[in-house]
């Protein structure tokens, strides 16, 4: 499970019991209800908020200042919360045509970590990051290769494109792996030269 699916889970789950708490106990009351002495209104005729509860803190110089700020800070975790829900970066499968009109879902990160490792064990390449994007149908790859200080970028490249990247779309049985290589050199100390 991902860190965004049990964030999502625990607010969900923390939004709904106070609003099935607070919408069930104010229903409860409004239906005869004997309300507790803690409880905020007396009965069943009483206004959520009355005059001089709306009123109560208008002249205070800090009031205004702290609602508008609690509601700036709400509005922005529901707007961070939106955008990290609507944005999925990772895909969770990929479907893999079998010949028989069906099809079989291969998990992207397994292949992902198929990819990642043949790279790794390519000459010259220090590291690799692999990252599927796209729908299930088409994915397409995010690959990072950190390459030695005396390995030829294209040299790495093309190696790359016809080996593990090769092999990865033939095990797939995808048309077409669209692939973004972004190739980085490992930091590495000066050399003396004598």
């Amino acid at each position: 499970m991902t860190v965004n699916t049990t964030v999502n889970r625990v607010l969900l789950a923390l939004a709904g019991l106070v609003l099935f708490v607070l919408g069930g106990s104010v229903l409860a009351i409004g239906l005869g209800a004997p309300a507790p002495s803690w409880w905020l209104h007396d009965g069943r005729n009483d206004v959520l908020l009355d005059d001089a509860e709306r009123t109560r803190w208008r002249d205070e110089g800090w009031w205004w200042p702290v609602v508008i700020a609690g509601l700036a800070v709400v509005v922005l975790l529901c707007l961070w919360w939106l955008v990290s829900v609507l944005r999925r970066r990772r895909m969770s499968e990929i479907l893999v045509p079998t010949g028989d009109g069906e099809g079989a879902a291969l998990r992207s990160r397994a292949l992902e970590h198929a990819l990642a490792e043949e790279a790794d064990r390519q000459d010259g390449v220090a590291d690799a990051r692999v990252l599927l994007t796209g729908r299930r149908g088409t994915p397409r790859t995010r690959v990072v290769l950190l390459l030695e200080p005396h390995v030829d970028p294209g040299t790495a490249l093309d190696t790359f494109t016809a080996g593990p990247l090769t092999h990865a779309r033939d095990a797939a049985a995808l048309p077409a792996l669209p692939s973004e290589v972004r190739l980085r050199a490992v930091k590495h100390r000066p050399e003396r030269v004598t």
